[in-house]
């Protein structure tokens, strides 16, 4: 099973949010965290957008199968 792009991408703002998010705080830039935690939460929303494309994607190949297998009974 491949893994969506929208679960990378997901993982990938997530990570630049707590980046920014802790350098905001070290900085004292409550602007940068709020960005940051901004991020984190695109980054949540995409990875389950990505989970959502990949359970229809596993449904419909396992449907897909069940669906062969039928045909050659």
């Amino acid at each position: 099973m491949a893994m969506d792009k929208k679960n990378i991408q997901g993982g990938i703002d997530e990570t630049k949010g707590r980046v920014k998010e802790g350098v905001g705080g070290l900085a004292g830039d409550r602007s940068l965290q709020g960005e940051g935690r901004m991020d984190q939460i695109k980054g949540k929303v995409e990875r389950g957008v990505g989970n959502l494309r990949q359970g229809a994607r596993d449904a419909l190949e396992k449907g897909k199968e069940k669906l062969d297998d039928l045909d050659r009974k």
